[in-house]
């Protein structure tokens, strides 16, 4: 697929298959990762990918989250629910922008630059027949979430890049 045709049909997949046919296309998500606007070559992102038995470590911090949020018990279908969210695809990507001090470059440019490379890793993922969708939520900010992942005090989540076999429409 040409580059404009990937830019213009790209849509977000939130059905994705739970299997990843041939895992060496991710190379090329995150070769394009790293081709994102970048003032000053800082590459101010880190990226995390969970997948396999990983998914069930963050399958425990989402319900930790929900957990946490709550002054009541929460029910059963609930956690359930929280922990649904890590087994939606394959590979899980958190994307992860890392500040650092620069006299030209502010953090809020280089929030902007992790956008970038997710926006790319997105199309790229399309351009590849892979399904993809960038999701975020309470779950991008919580302590906990934050705490779990052992993210330093220079970092904060851009959002989790869901990717995997599409599925339906």
């Amino acid at each position: 697929m040409d580059a404009i045709t990937a830019l213009k049909t790209r849509v977000s997949r939130p059905r994705l298959s739970d299997r990843l046919e041939n895992p060496d296309r991710l190379q090329d998500v995150f070769s394009a990762a790293l081709r994102a606007a970048d003032h000053a070559q800082l590459r101010p992102w880190r990226f995390l990918v969970i997948e396999g038995e990983r998914r069930t470590a963050l399958a425990d911090l989402m319900e930790a989250v929900l957990a946490a949020g709550s002054d009541d018990d929460v029910s059963d279908s609930r956690r359930e629910q929280a922990r649904a969210k890590a087994f939606r695809a394959p590979v899980i990507v958190v994307a992860i922008c890392q500040y650092r001090e620069h006299p030209k470059v502010p953090q809020w440019e280089q929030m902007l630059s992790t956008g970038a490379a997710v926006q790319n890793m997105l199309v790229a993922a399309h351009a590849i027949g892979l399904g993809a969708i960038w999701r975020t939520g309470e779950l991008v900010v919580h302590p906990v979430m934050r705490q779990g992942l052992k993210l330093a005090g220079n970092e904060s989540i851009v959002g989790f890049i869901y990717l995997g076999e599409p599925e339906g429409e």
